[in-house]
Parts: structure tokens; sequence; C-alpha cells
């Protein structure tokens, strides 16, 4: 998976999306140390592009350095869910809104194909990851549609911490295939060029998920 808006090229940049993968989908849990030995050897990738991906990981606040300590996965609490949800609840709109304003002809089929997609999943068969990644791809297709690269770039960010809140909580969850056949609604909105019913349904979205989360704490 990407999780980043184009694919990687640089070594520092695959190595950025392969560690950015394990730590969103808690394959290196939250906490967990991060030994950089076993990344090179796992990803094939050079020492001084690891370390350079998990500079950029810390700036992402997915990880964190302490001096003579090492380097660990950020742990996950109830203030983290706060305060993503306060950018996102703010943003998570703006996108929808620009995306069903200015989105050209071929992306309101893509969208309106992806809805469609979404209607047809069999949501609680699907494995933890599989789901994980229909969210995601469904989100990044939004803030593509949108036309602004750094209200994408942001809302990657923040997206990615609320997956990996997300991911932590899903089995507790009973009601997740609520949320995720909530895209297909928003996706028709976008495709139809609805900005207004785009906006309300994705503020809806992002506040409906940090409820669900709460209700379990």
């Amino acid at each position: 998976m990407t999780t980043d808006l184009a694919p990687p090229t640089s070594l520092a940049e695959q190595a950025y999306t392969a560690i950015q993968d394990r730590l969103i989908m808690l394959d290196i849990p939250p906490l967990a140390a991060i030994d950089d030995v076993a990344l090179v050897a796992s990803l094939g990738i050079g020492r001084t592009p690891v370390r350079e991906a998990l500079k950029r990981l810390e700036s992402d606040r997915l990880v964190v350095s302490y001096p003579r300590r090492g380097t660990f996965a950020t742990g996950v609490d109830i203030t983290d869910l706060a305060h993503i949800s306060d950018i996102r609840v703010q943003l998570e709109p703006l996108a929808a809104r620009r995306a069903a304003e200015g989105a050209t002809g071929a992306v309101r089929a893509e969208l309106a194909e992806l809805a469609d997609r979404t209607e047809t999943l069999d949501v609680r068969g699907m494995g933890r990851t599989e789901l994980m990644r229909w969210d995601l791809r469904v989100h990044r297709t939004i803030y593509l549609a949108a036309g602004n690269p750094h209200l994408a770039d942001t809302l990657v960010r923040y997206d990615n911490l609320a997956t990996r809140i997300f991911c932590l909580f899903l089995d507790r969850m009973t009601d997740f295939d609520k949320h995720v056949g909530e895209h297909a609604g928003l996706l028709r909105a976008v495709a139809a060029g609805d900005a207004a019913v785009a906006e309300q349904l994705s503020r809806d979205h992002v506040v409906g998920f940090e409820k669900a989360i709460r209700a379990l704490l």
C-alpha cells in the first residue's frame, strides 16, 4: 500500500512508505522499539535511507526518538483522538467540498465506481488490513480530487494517525461496517458535485468515528 499520494521513488522514500505502512497497520505496535537493523534487513534497503525515513516519520508523529534510548512507535491515547479529530473535522469537509466543486468528469466517474464497489463490500468478512486499506483508499481518492496538494498532504498525515486508532479499536467496534458504509454516500455526493451534502457527510463521518471510539473507552 502507498499511504502517500505519489509512488515512492528514492530509497529513502521507499523506506518511508514501507515503515509508515507497518506503523499505521500496527504491524509495529504503539510504543514498540524500532529496530533499524531489522528494518534494513527486512526491507533490503541501506541503513542511511532507513534512518532518513525514521526522521521523517518522527515529524509525522508516528515515531519518537530519545537520546541513548532509541526510537519507538508513538503511543495512542484519548488525547490523540481529540486533537486529531479537531483537525480532521475542519479539513475533511473542506476536501470533500473542493472535490465536489472541481473534480473532472473522469475523476467523478472513478468516485462513482468506488461508491458502487463500497456498497458491495462484505465488510464483516474482510480482514483488518484489507479493511483499513480500503478506508485509506477512499479518503485519499477524495483528497486527490480536491486538487490542493497542500491540503492533501496535511490530511494524509492526520488520516494515518486516525487509522492507527481505528486499527487499535476495530476488534471492539460492533458497527464498524456502518462507518465503512458511510463512504458510499460521501463518494456519490462528491461524484454528483453536491458540495453542501458532501461537506456535511464528511463532517458527520469524522464526528461519528470519534463518538464510536469514545463509546469504547
